[in-house]
């Protein structure tokens, strides 16, 4: 038996901040209280909190830890590591790995990579194709996370552009769809215009005029509207533009809603007038739009419009990102900084702490029907993590804790700095220092 109490930290969990503390026993939250409510038992480890945040661990519902057969970019244990560095303790993989995670026995194979490597809890994604649907009945919804569907480029057969299909996994599925979306037709008619006009040296600045507003939207709406018909679960990963907000709605409470949406960080950092400077650091699918498109973003996660802020991790090396246009793979890392960029835009007053705890840690944990997770709540699993509001830090490439080695926030100085990370009552990530013989556990789901 192992107990901790945690004292007078200032708590930020279910939509209020207050001073409080909190009593930890095995992996549970024992009690919550205010300061001095709850006596420490004997023999237990006690922490002052004072000038800490505490808050539920971020849970992440889009990452590509690259594993396996892509473990030259990263793997569970490098990137699990990095994301509990982060405040991280549960992950959602994506299946476009190889080979491909569209088959019951290759997630299974997942399930078994995760218990061996993973520092924090995680669950994987089985991906939709165009002819698997009968292989995607037959995963546990209360043991996998969900369906993913790219309705827009991927790796090979993943792509799926066949609408007998797509209305068929509409109609029959029984998990949460969650959908990548760009219209590919849009795409290769915009990237046949451009390569006409540069040839194969096209500067990272058209990425938003290629996979553009009208492929995201055209795409997305599509999506809406299947699950309208057949009133599927449909959560759409990683908005990019102004005009997909007028898809959702903020009139329901989370729990009713069927249809769900996701920013990601670098939405709501970068936007076009980087990529003079970053190339194709910030090429990301879908692209990084307009300050237009990035302010109504913003306003989307205050609004209630989105529901879940994520990173979409996907790490490159550095030599593959210093190709061409065409041949630099989109995607980069981002689970070691987060949620410091997040409280970054606390700092700068575009975002309430309530609402960012409320979108990276409680939304997930609703949306995709968590069992005991995302909330500081008694018998909830004791996933936290401290995190020190006054302590300026710059990122630099002795500080970067991805397997690829690099960042897009490298040299940016976060005024905010993860103290430690808890993964189910064990500190994981302490002052730098990890418990990396600590493994996360498999999330399991209310459905």
């Amino acid at each position: 038996m192992s107990t901790t109490l945690i004292k007078n930290a200032t708590i930020v969990n279910e939509g209020r901040s207050f001073r409080g503390d909190v009593l930890i026993k095995d992996e549970l939250i024992s009690a919550l209280g205010l300061p001095g409510q709850i006596k420490s038992p004997p023999g237990a480890n006690t922490m002052d909190a004072t000038s800490l945040l505490l808050i539920p661990g971020i849970i992440d519902d889009q990452v590509h830890f690259r594993e396996p057969g892509l473990t030259h970019k990263g793997d569970i244990f490098t990137e699990s590591r990095a994301a509990a560095a982060g405040g991280i303790t549960s992950f959602m993989d994506m299946p476009n790995t190889v080979p491909q995670t569209i088959t019951i026995d290759a997630l299974n194979e997942k399930y078994r990579l995760g218990s061996e490597k993973s520092l924090i809890n995680y669950s994987f994604l089985i991906g939709a194709t165009n002819d698997n649907l009968d292989e995607i009945l037959k995963a546990d919804p209360k043991e996998v996370c969900g369906i993913k569907v790219f309705m827009g480029s991927s790796t090979g057969n993943m792509l799926v552009d066949n609408k007998d299909s797509l209305k068929e996994l509409f109609r029959r599925a029984h998990m949460p769809v969650s959908a990548h979306c760009e219209d590919e037709t849009t795409i290769r008619k915009n990237t046949d215009f451009y390569r006409q006009k540069y040839g194969e040296d096209i500067p990272f600045s058209m990425h938003p005029m290629i996979r553009s507003r009208e492929a995201c939207f055209l795409s997305s709406s599509y999506a809406v509207n299947l699950a309208r018909e057949y009133n599927t679960r449909l959560h759409i990963f990683h908005l990019s533009t102004a005009d997909e907000m007028k898809l959702f709605s903020s009139e329901l409470p989370l729990h009713e809603k069927k249809i769900t949406a996701e920013v990601c960080v670098h939405h709501l950092w970068f936007d076009d007038t980087y990529y003079e400077n970053y190339g194709s650091k910030i090429k990301w699918n879908p692209a990084i739009k307009t300050r237009f498109d990035r302010d109504s973003l913003i306003n989307g996660v205050n609004n209630n419009l989105i529901d879940i802020i994520a990173t979409d991790h996907a790490p490159h090396t550095t030599e593959e990102k210093s190709n061409s246009y065409f041949k630099a793979p989109s995607g980069g890392p981002l689970v070691q900084h987060s949620l410091v960029a997040m409280l970054e835009l606390w700092h700068r007053k575009i975002f309430p702490l309530e609402k960012i705890v409320e979108k990276m840690c409680h939304n997930p944990a609703i949306i995709f029907n968590i069992k005991g997770r995302g909330f500081i709540r008694e018998g909830y699993k004791a996933d936290l993590c401290l995190v020190n509001t006054d302590d300026p830090w710059t990122v630099t490439k002795d500080n970067i804790l991805y397997k690829c080695g690099w960042s897009p926030f490298e040299g940016i100085t976060f005024r905010s700095k993860v103290v430690q990370t808890i993964v189910n009552g064990t500190p994981v990530y302490n002052k730098g220092i990890f418990n990396e013989d600590y493994r996360g556990e498999r999330l399991l789901f209310e459905r």
